[in-house]
């Protein structure tokens, strides 16, 4: 296979198992438990502290344009008029292929007590931009099966913009947090352009003819249409003391849906004197994980690697994962204090 069209097959290849493996639109993180505002804003100021974290992930190490995740949170609680409130800010960029998303949302959550545990019901406003490098794309045509050129592929960088919204529930109890949430509530329909032609097919992009009203696009003008799926998410994490010992046990498990594709992210971790913590979990269809992480303080830390059980195991090495944030104890003023010791996540 010619040099040029083995990279093409590579670069469709991953976006394509990117794709299956995020559920479409968002990157499914092997240590989704460090950052869940990230998923549902249902989780912003659900504990008492202040919350900042960094994240990186780099996915199927060793194969050219593969996904690439990089992503910011931070919430703390709020009491405004007497009533409990939690506020959270999200940033991501995620790289994958050709494509590149850039995602940023402000939170905003309202707390309640009943049947023993806290609840959260959140959501979050924002903005998807979603581009494509076009002018990265060769098209070869030096044979009879090939063009120079092809409408259905940009051939110049193009990119937009369009209003994101998410909603959220959770529950905190002494022992465990659930929730469920839906992000790209709207299903936002993102329009690319470029001022010298092409467009896109593959990846949820397609080329628009006409423009909305019925016209013709203006000329010299093309317009392409990504549509961000809706994705609905499911989060629920344990902490289960061993009696005279000075561990504990901390399942948690991540599913993710675009009610076409469907993941999932399992994890078993053991924590020693709330400082060192070790684990292992399996990426459905995808990976098993290992994972260690550490905490100091208001810092912790934490590390997974991901080797892949499925046929990209032959051009990649693994994913690595990395985790950083600072937390701080916030008085909210609450007198009757509920403890949520599954709050901490190491």
């Amino acid at each position: 296979m010619p040099r040029i069209l083995r990279h093409i097959v590579i670069t469709l290849l991953c976006f394509s198992a990117a794709a299956a493996a995020s559920a479409q639109t968002d990157a499914l993180l092997s240590q989704a438990y460090a950052v869940p505002t990230y998923y549902n804003p249902g989780f912003a100021g659900s504990t008492d502290m202040l919350r900042i974290r960094a994240a990186g992930r780099l996915q199927w190490i060793g194969i050219d344009h593969a996904p690439k995740t990089f992503l910011g949170t931070a919430d703390m609680p709020l009491t405004l008029f007497g009533k409990k409130f939690g506020v959270g800010a999200v940033i991501s960029q995620e790289s994958y292929g050709l494509y590149s998303t850039l995602q940023m949302g402000a939170q905003g959550a309202f707390k309640f007590k009943k049947f023993g545990g806290t609840w959260c019901v959140g959501i979050q406003l924002g903005m998807f931009d979603q581009g494509f490098r076009g002018s990265e794309v060769i098209l070869p045509d030096d044979d009879d099966f090939h063009e120079g050129n092809d409408d259905a592929i940009p051939t110049t960088d193009v990119h937009g913009t369009a209003f994101d919204m998410a909603a959220g529930l959770s529950y905190s109890h002494k022992y465990f947090t659930a929730g469920i949430a839906c992000s790209h509530l709207m299903s936002p329909t993102v329009t690319l352009r470029t001022d010298t032609g092409g467009s896109s097919g593959s990846g949820g992009i397609s080329r628009a003819a006409e423009s909305g009203d019925g016209g013709s696009v203006a000329s010299g003008e093309n317009e392409f249409i990504y549509e961000a799926k809706r994705t609905l998410y499911f989060q629920a994490e344990g902490n289960i003391p061993i009696r005279n010992t000075l561990f504990d046990i901390m399942p948690s498990v991540l599913v993710a849906s675009d009610f076409t594709n469907t993941s999932a992210v399992i994890l078993a971790r053991a924590r020693y004197r709330k400082f060192l913590s070790f684990g292992v979990g399996y990426r459905w269809n995808d990976a098993v994980v290992a994972t260690v992480a550490a905490e100091f303080k208001n810092f912790f830390a934490g590390y997974s690697f991901d080797y892949s059980t499925s046929s990209i195991a032959k051009a990649s090495s693994g994913s690595h994962e990395l985790f950083i944030g600072y937390s701080l104890r916030i008085d909210t003023g609450d007198k009757n204090k509920n403890k949520h010791k599954s709050i901490r996540i190491m």
